[in-house]
Formats: structure tokens, C-alpha cells, sequence
């Protein structure tokens, strides 16, 4: 009797284990950025209709559907391809999408506490590999409901990306013009924006769902996160699926020169300086066409 009630132990904890090793869930994500800061004025080359078609491609490019496939300790989070006109995505405008948030793999392994993203920038390839930000989450009791599931609120302060163009902000016009006296600065677009060093965000996680994920790399709350508002871009969870039957391969890219994440932010200040300095030397402001 009690051989057979070790067998029926044993074979239930394989069964557990096996459970666990194939549970895999699916979360759908709308992601927005406010783009009003991204205004391509004070120069005369630049038409009325100029300015409008700029304006569309950077709040279509502002929008964005991400999936995240995750396992009890790692995800995959990627952005939807959505098929684009020919002509509307030029080597200058897929960067662009890029700091936007968009392009790449994005593996997080929680257990680890390392990410790793594939990124690319002017035809060059990158394997971003560090660890996970600790991130200080502060709870605050308030909750809401997100489609079917109650969640909690968290913020916390993070430093900003320097590669993240999504923070980007105007300057004070004012301030900007009184200290440039340079007619060409004021008219670059670089030299009108500014990053902050440091955001407060705000997620709403649901303990529903115990898995210590979220969108990008955030993480770190006891359950999974369903909404997170950074800065100017809101990501929201419109569709969740557990035990999807069509299951994701759940690890690291391994294309691309590999950097840390600080070594890449220098790499992209560097090479915008570079080109601020080009199309400067051109007497024309900075643009982020095709």
C-alpha cells in the first residue's frame, strides 16, 4: 500500500513539473507616445504639408501592438510587423521607429534578473545584453479593474534611456532663445529637445496572475503587469491568454555586436551628434525622413 501511494506521489509531481515547464501564456499590448513635442518648425524649407505628412508618419509610428509570450520565469516581447505603403518607411524612418520603442526581440529572464535585445541602427546590428534594473516599487492600494482582472497600483522613479526617444521633451522656448543666438541651433530639431534624466512611473499589476513580468523590462511587482504609463507612452494590455495552445520559443536572440546597454545609449548619442553636425553643416535642420 504504501509502494503504491509512492507511485501516485511520484507521478503527480511529474505531472506538476511537467505542467509547469509547458505553462506559457500570451499578453497583447497597445502601446501610445504622445508626439506633440515632435514639431519640425522654424525652418522655411518646411511646408505646411510638410509638417502634416511628418506629423502623421511620427503618431502612426507612435502606435504600436506588442505581444508578450511568457513562461514562470522568462518572455519574449515583440512588436506586431504591420505591412506600411512603399515609400513610408525609409532607412531614416526605421530608425526612428526604433527609438520609438518598436524593433527587436526583447528577452527578460526574471530568474536571472538579465534581459537581452536585438537592436538595429543604420544597417548594424546590435545584441544588447545586461542585467535587469532593480526596480523600487511603491505600492499604493488603489485599484481598478482592466478588463476582467482587479489590479493594483505601483510607481516608482527609473532614470531615462538616452537612446529612448519617446522621453524626448521641448525645450523653454523662451530660455532656448535667449542663450542661441546661432539662427541654424535654433532651427535644428536636436537642439530643441531635451531628455530628462529620470521618469515616475505608474504600473497597475494583477495578483490574479502571479507571474513577475510586464512589458519592456519592467518587472518586480507580484503579479503580472497590465499597464504601465511611462512618461508620454501608456502601454496597455488589451488581450490576455493563458496556456495558448500555439506556443512560443521562449529564448535569447543571438544576432548582433553585443554591447551593454550604457555602451549602445552612448553609441546612438554619438552618431546623432555626428549627424546634427552633418546636416548642420548643410544649413538645414535635422530630419527623420526616408
Amino acid at each position: 500500500m504504501k509502494k503504491i501511494i509512492f507511485y501516485i506521489l511520484m507521478f503527480l509531481g511529474v505531472i506538476h513539473v511537467h505542467a509547469q515547464k509547458d505553462f506559457q501564456g500570451l499578453v497583447v499590448y497597445e502601446s501610445k507616445t504622445s508626439t506633440s513635442d515632435f514639431k519640425m518648425d522654424g525652418n522655411k524649407e518646411i511646408t505646411p504639408e510638410m509638417q502634416k505628412m511628418f506629423e502623421e508618419r511620427m503618431k502612426k509610428m507612435s502606435e504600436k501592438t506588442f505581444n508578450l509570450y511568457f513562461d514562470k520565469t522568462a518572455s519574449i516581447y515583440e512588436e506586431e510587423e504591420k505591412l506600411e505603403a512603399p515609400g513610408t518607411q525609409g532607412g531614416g524612418m526605421r530608425m526612428m521607429s526604433s527609438f520609438m520603442g518598436g524593433g527587436g526581440k526583447l528577452y527578460k529572464n526574471v530568474k536571472e534578473k538579465t534581459y537581452t535585445v536585438d537592436k538595429e541602427m543604420m544597417g548594424k546590428g546590435f545584441l544588447i545584453q545586461d542585467s535587469l534594473a532593480i526596480i523600487d516599487w511603491k505600492m499604493t492600494g488603489e485599484t481598478k479593474k482592466i478588463g476582467n482582472y482587479t489590479c493594483y497600483k505601483a510607481t516608482a522613479v527609473q532614470a531615462v534611456s538616452q537612446s529612448d526617444f519617446r522621453n524626448f521633451r521641448r525645450k523653454n522656448q523662451d530660455e532656448d532663445k535667449s542663450k542661441n543666438e546661432d539662427k541654424d541651433k535654433s532651427t535644428n530639431f536636436m537642439d530643441q529637445v531635451e531628455m530628462p534624466k529620470e521618469l515616475t512611473i505608474t504600473a497597475w499589476y494583477t495578483p490574479d496572475i502571479p507571474i513577475n513580468q510586464g512589458p519592456e523590462t519592467f518587472w518586480g511587482l507580484p503579479g503580472l503587469i497590465l499597464e504601465v504609463n511611462n512618461g508620454k507612452t501608456i502601454i496597455l494590455c488589451s488581450k490576455v491568454v493563458l496556456n495558448n495552445k500555439e506556443k512560443k520559443e521562449i529564448k535569447a536572440p543571438v544576432n548582433g555586436k553585443v554591447v551593454t546597454q550604457k555602451e549602445y545609449d552612448d553609441i546612438v548619442v554619438k552618431k546623432m551628434a555626428e549627424m546634427r553636425e552633418m546636416y548642420k553643416g548643410q544649413g538645414r535642420s535635422m530630419r527623420f525622413g526616408g
